[in-house]
């Protein structure tokens, strides 16, 4: 905050500890910091940091289980609201201060309209008619730049895409013009193309409306495009702050410097010219059907091209990276090589120079084994009532890898440790583990099958920086232990530029350039492909064109 910049919010010696089955464990330590009005000031750290819980203490939305400390403090425009009561904190929310969450799916109510939501919050502030939120409602989705917002109105969350619900959530946190506004990662889950958008959205409307912002991200390019000032969090304490530009060119605490060197940087090493084929893919396309048959009626259900005559090849040793926005049909051409999709799919596919594509699922099995796939959420993909030793165990049987249940333990415990756990994690449930460890065990999983082809499907989407360059390096570290070939689906081109030789762009499901990684980074000939690598790797935000 600079000296002429007055003060909105100021939360001193803020303490916060949770109750577990071992007494109180303090989450958020003696943390400082302050908010000018008008100002965008960025919180970061990696999970667990303490980041999301100081915001939720700023908004007395901790939960039962949490409690805020004597001697805390938040003081919002003069006034001491940590002691406020829930009727007076409610009363604040949605009103003077307002929260973006970061998934919007789960914050907006699926059984409800846009025009009811957005609605409900104007009227809990503010004495108007039903017909007077409506026509406010109209007006906020306009100005947070949702297409078409007269038909969105009446629409419910599960029709718009994830951009346009991020959207709606801005438009009903800003519904009662509120003098703060806290962004709780609200772009993580976003293509890069639809960050930039959101971002320059906030930013354009706190400028406009003379709001301050908190932004909390472990999204360090975000900070440095668009923050004036930053605090670092480690660990529930604020270790280092200051201006964006004086921190990021000079960083004074080990925990920042480590955090501004996790950015994935550098690129993938060449693969020998002699390499042979190990796949390839010709003249792919994907149909899916659309909308349900009406009854009695003879016309066929509409087809949308997913993936319109795309073609690939994938040589031993190589990583092909796959990129483009949400609905480009990146993941679709993946399971469609796989044969995993249900789903009209014409083309051909050749592995290991032998025609896999007219294959039936039986005669696909022995070949599952040397095709593995790693998806973008380990949770999900992971079941979670069964230890690590039984999830990797399970493919193994399948696929009847090791003779005996010995043999089968010790080649599971090879795998955790060449994905860098270690056989200690074999009798623990998925839960147990971090976002990190869950994704490597998900890597144990595939690997303990010997493959020779990975199709890894936003593996590093959901991690931190410092945990995405980890297992961008194990990727390279098992690439060149074993041999393995990657098709790696992602719409983060940093991490594309670290791991992959080559790369292909696609947007709505065609081809639209392709090229040595390096080439089509620095010298991208389509339009497309050059708005995709401004997105990512913009410096600094131009204000003029936000």
């Amino acid at each position: 905050m600079t000296r002429h910049t007055q003060a909105l919010l100021n939360a001193e010696n803020l303490n916060v500890a949770f109750r577990t089955e071992g007494g109180w464990v303090q989450a958020v330590k003696e943390a400082s910091f302050t908010i000018g009005k008008g100002e965008l000031v960025a919180l970061v750290g990696e999970s667990g940091s303490g980041k999301s819980v100081t915001a939720r203490t700023l908004m007395g939305l901790l939960p039962q289980s949490a409690r805020l400390e004597a001697g805390s403090s938040v003081n919002f425009a003069g006034e001491e609201i940590s002691r406020y009561s829930e009727k007076q904190l409610m009363a604040l929310r949605g009103n003077r201060i307002a929260m973006i969450f970061q998934e919007p799916m789960t914050s907006l109510n699926p059984v409800y309209t846009i025009a009811s939501q957005i609605g409900e919050m104007i009227r809990a502030h503010r004495r108007v008619t039903r017909r007077e939120a409506r026509a406010r409602t109209l007006e906020l989705l306009r100005e947070v730049g949702i297409p078409q917002p007269e038909e969105r109105l009446d629409q419910y969350p599960h029709q718009l895409s994830g951009g346009q619900r991020q959207r709606v959530m801005i438009a009903m946190a800003l519904a009662n013009e509120p003098e703060l506004l806290i962004a709780d990662e609200p772009t993580t889950a976003l293509d890069v193309t639809v960050q930039a958008q959101i971002l320059q959205l906030i930013r354009r409307l706190q400028q406009r409306h003379g709001m301050s912002v908190l932004l909390i991200t472990h999204d360090l390019t975000i900070v440095q495009q668009y923050a004036d000032r930053v605090y670092v969090m480690e660990k529930g304490r604020v270790v280092e702050e200051g201006v964006t530009r004086a921190l990021f060119d000079a960083p004074r605490h080990p925990y920042t410097r480590m955090l501004l060197a996790s950015e994935p940087s550098g690129s993938a090493e060449p693969i020998p010219a002699d390499s042979p084929l190990l796949l390839e893919a010709r003249n792919m396309r994907v149909n899916f059907r659309i909308g349900k048959k009406k009854l009695f009626s003879r016309k066929p259900r509409p087809r949308l091209k997913a993936v319109d005559d795309i073609s690939l090849a994938l040589r031993r040793g190589e990583a092909l990276g796959i990129v483009g926005e949400s609905g480009s049909g990146k993941t679709t051409l993946g399971q469609a090589i796989l044969s995993l999709l249900n789903a009209d799919s014409h083309g051909e596919v050749i592995f290991d120079g032998e025609p896999i594509h007219a294959l039936d699922r039986e005669a696909m099995r022995p070949l599952r084994r040397r095709m593995q796939i790693v998806f973008q959420d380990p949770y999900a993909s992971l079941n979670p009532r069964m230890t690590v030793r039984q999830i990797i165990h399970e493919g193994m049987e399948i696929n009847r890898i090791g003779e005996t249940r010995a043999e089968r333990h010790r080649l599971a415990a090879k795998a955790l440790e060449d994905a860098g756990l270690g056989a200690f994690a074999l009798e623990r449930f998925p839960h147990e583990f971090s976002g990190g460890q869950r994704q490597r065990i998900a890597v144990a999983r595939a690997i303990a099958l010997e493959p020779e082809f990975l199709l890894l499907d936003e593996p590093t989407s959901a991690l931190d920086l410092t945990v995405q360059r980890q297992i961008i390096e194990l990727l390279k570290g098992l690439q060149k232990k074993y041999g393995l070939s990657y098709l790696f689906i992602s719409h983060d081109l940093r991490v594309v530029r670290a791991l992959c030789q080559r790369v292909m762009v696609m947007q709505a499901g065609r081809l639209v350039e392709e090229g040595l990684t390096e080439r089509v980074m620095s010298q991208p000939r389509e339009a497309y492909t050059q708005r995709l690598i401004k997105a990512a790797f913009e410096v600094r935000l131009d204000e003029e064109a936000a």
